[in-house]
């Protein structure tokens, strides 16, 4: 009982683990917020920063530096603490800018002994010295490749702007439509065994999985729809990867009612194993060809590029790749309990016959 028990207690068991540990493993510490955005060269700024899970206050030592390049660093003059999350960095910018660029851009680099070290890009854009100041800046700038700076301890996910704390979602979203594909192959596999053989178990194994597939969809399309709502203020928009994603559902919805469109079980079985063919032969195009075709907002689409880099380091790998495990397994695990059920219902229907 046990041989054939494991790889459930497996999916089970990787399930809870990314439950768990995706929900608790703290994010990194990131800046919301850099106010002023802009400044004119030779002048002095004060930076207010807001943090994200930031310990400005607790930490001994709080270093800041504004970026040009890897060799061209500016250190604040002074850094006066606020609160765990906010504070302020004052700079003395120099009259002249090592770079070929009319607008330099800095990049915000902190350090302390808790958060370690991590940037906010693009911070300050740099316009030009006020023709009507006749005082020269004392500022010098600092190699940057000489500075160490301080490590974050422990497993830590990373701080996305906008994302926050729902990069989570990754675990969930995402795997949800890795497994779905898993499941509408192994459906289509049976499809075209039933083509093949017109053994009617295979019908009954395919449409299983398919609706299963198409249970993962559904909940892949809804929990897309409250990301969607958290990193760009709506549950739905015109771009084309969610558009095209639910034209692929509605494809594969309307298999289900084609397969209760009759109740003759040959009809059902032929008419579904051709239609489920189409559905998969529509689903590529649609998810993985036109999104690609044009601008999306949406991960891996248009030139935004997804699951590389911040957005899926070695830390969210850890509950990432078991999360679609996870999926698969509990996935396989109710479509064979839904063909059981299938084939237990069919034999009572020829009995009853």
């Amino acid at each position: 009982m046990i041989k054939g028990l494991w790889w459930k207690l497996l999916g089970v068991a990787l399930f809870i683990y990314v439950l768990i540990g995706g929900m608790l493993v703290p994010l990194k510490s990131g800046i919301t917020s850099v106010s002023p955005s802009q400044a004119a060269a030779g002048s002095s700024v004060a930076l207010e920063i807001m943090g994200y899970n930031t310990h400005f206050a607790t930490s001994k030592d709080n270093k800041m530096w504004l970026k040009l390049d890897s060799v061209h660093l500016l250190e604040a003059s002074k850094v006066d603490v606020v609160s765990e999350n906010i504070a302020k960095a004052h700079f003395d910018l120099p009259d002249t800018f090592p770079t070929v660029e009319s607008v330099p851009i800095l990049t915000l680099v902190l350090d302390n002994t808790i958060d370690g070290g991590f940037v906010s890009p693009n911070a300050v854009f740099v316009g030009k010295k006020d023709s009507t100041d006749t005082v020269s800046s004392t500022a010098t700038w600092i190699d940057g490749s000489k500075i160490t700076f301080h490590k974050s301890e422990g497993i830590k996910f990373p701080y996305r702007s906008i994302l926050n704390e729902t990069i989570r979602n990754t675990f969930f979203h995402v795997a949800l439509w890795f497994a779905m594909f898993v499941l509408l192959i192994i459906g289509l596999i049976n499809a075209l065994l039933y083509l093949s053989t017109r053994n009617m178990d295979y019908d009954i194994i395919s449409a299983s999985y398919n609706r299963i597939a198409i249970m993962y969809g559904v909940l892949g399309i809804v929990t897309g729809s409250i990301w969607a709502k958290y990193t760009w203020d709506s549950f739905w928009t015109t771009d084309v990867k969610l558009n095209m994603s639910a034209i692929a559902m509605l494809i594969y919805l309307a298999y289900l009612v084609l397969r209760g469109s009759t109740t003759d079980i040959d009809r059902r079985a032929k008419i579904s194993a051709a239609y489920s063919i189409f559905a998969f032969a529509a689903l590529i195009p649609l998810i993985f060809v036109i999104p690609r075709m044009t601008e999306s907002l949406h991960p891996g689409n248009g030139g935004n590029p997804a699951l590389g880099g911040e957005d899926l380091d070695n830390t969210l790998r850890l509950f990432f790749y078991p999360s679609i495990i996870a999926l698969i397994i509990l996935g396989l695990w109710m479509s064979k309990l839904l063909t059981r059920y299938q084939r237990i219902k069919e034999k009572i229907m020829i009995k009853n016959a």
